[in-house]
């Protein structure tokens, strides 16, 4: 559903005054000014106003508010429960009692002006496919104006989104390219991220150089494109049989970015075969050994497990000993040991309460080989077949 014009329904409470507007101007009191009871657009409190307006609606006939999203509204008894997300004027709501849909709807037409869009297949870019053997989310309508944007479309394909052999440095000898293209380019790669994993490496990589880009950052941003044209129709898939039990994959290169010698970290979260979160960023720290890049990377995907704990309590699911994999062994008697070492004494304590998590059995670490660690494919560039058995491996599939 879309609510029109939500940003109106919102009350302010501050003194908040405008001047009247040109053509509109009271003859008889020319330099007074309005004061504004209620919310308008290009408010700063318009958005907090009209969130505390639908809060305080939702709240009054029986939801309740997220405890860590707190966007989402829940309602439920001991069988069913309904969902409601809202972003700004956009809500998706879903429930498995259909009557209780119905309910919901009438009940926000009852209140706000509401357009009904019915079953979701499109939201904020992303193209939804539900069937009755799960969901598919993509973005190829999204890719096709991109390439048309950027005058892309005629161009040759790539097997994968970034080369193997072929570092991107600073390059200062080379010839200077437009920054606002070249930004734009970033921007829109980034925001295709949503649904796309198999490119966040190459596009975290490329957007390091958004201050002064050079001829071969653009050739590397290029080359994205040329793999998106040939892979447009990838997307994920939600299959609906499959396991409910919540994993996690942690991996890290070791020194991988030229400029800094940092490392970078690739994480992912998994419901059952569902990938739910990934993650890919360059560590703070320069790690001194391939163990503490590691060690610092599981700790981040240790947060990332937490955050979807809190998250799934709210639906109603209780995951306790999540199995974090990790594919090297110092790194994993590092977490279960938490005696005072010589050899870890110079990693930061911010990164050991994976410890403490691991204590409380939050968490569990386990070894996985390096060959089926999937988070793999977020902290460096592959050759075609192994970049191809990455992507499969995490649930992207062409319909």
């Amino acid at each position: 559903m879309d609510v029109k014009s939500a940003f109106l329904y919102g009350t302010i409470d501050e003194e908040v005054y405008v001047s009247q507007p040109p053509g509109f101007i009271d003859p008889d009191h020319p330099k007074k000014l309005y004061k504004v009871v209620k919310a308008l657009y290009g408010l700063h409190q318009a958005p907090i106003a009209w969130y505390a307006t639908l809060l305080k609606f939702l709240e009054k006939h029986g939801y309740k508010r997220g405890t860590i999203n707190k966007t989402l509204f829940i309602k439920r008894d001991k069988k069913d429960i309904m969902l409601v997300q809202v972003y700004v004027d956009d809500i998706i709501f879903g429930s498995t009692k259909k009557s209780w849909c119905d309910e919901f709807e009438a009940l926000m037409k009852s209140r706000f002006q509401m357009s009904s869009m019915g079953e979701l297949t499109f939201f904020l870019g992303l193209q939804v496919k539900q069937s009755k053997a799960g969901i598919f989310i993509s973005q190829d309508k999204y890719i096709a104006e991109i390439l048309k944007k950027f005058d892309l479309v005629n161009v040759k394909t790539a097997i994968t989104p970034m080369e193997t052999k072929v570092a991107l440095t600073k390059d200062e000898e080379a010839v200077d390219v437009d920054v606002h293209l070249y930004r734009s380019m970033i921007g829109s790669l980034m925001y295709l991220t949503a649904s796309r994993p198999d490119i966040m490496y190459a596009v975290c990589v490329c957007s390091h150089f958004q201050v002064t880009p050079k001829t071969s950052h653009l050739n590397a941003v290029k080359r994205i494109f040329k793999y998106l044209k040939g892979k447009s129709n990838l997307g994920l898939w939600y299959p609906k049989e499959s396991p409910f039990d919540l994993e996690a994959f942690s991996d890290s290169d070791y020194g991988g970015s030229n400029l800094d010698r940092k490392s970078t970290t690739g994480g992912c979260q998994f419901l059952g075969q569902r990938l739910i979160s990934w993650q890919c960023k360059k560590q703070t720290i320069v790690a001194t050994s391939t163990t503490e890049a590691k060690y610092v990377a599981a700790a981040n995907c240790c947060g990332q497990v937490l955050w979807v704990q809190n998250q799934l309590l709210d639906y109603g699911f209780n995951f306790m000993n999540t199995k974090i994999h990790i594919d090297n062994e110092s790194t994993i008697c590092i977490v279960k040991n938490p005696v005072y070492h010589s050899k870890t004494k110079h990693i930061e304590i911010r990164h050991h309460f994976i410890r403490d998590c691991y204590e409380k059995k939050l968490i569990s670490v386990e070894k996985i080989h390096t060959d089926l660690n999937v988070a793999d494919l977020l902290t460096k560039p592959f050759d075609g077949p192994r970049f191809n058995y990455l992507v499969v491996s995490i649930g992207m599939i062409n319909p």
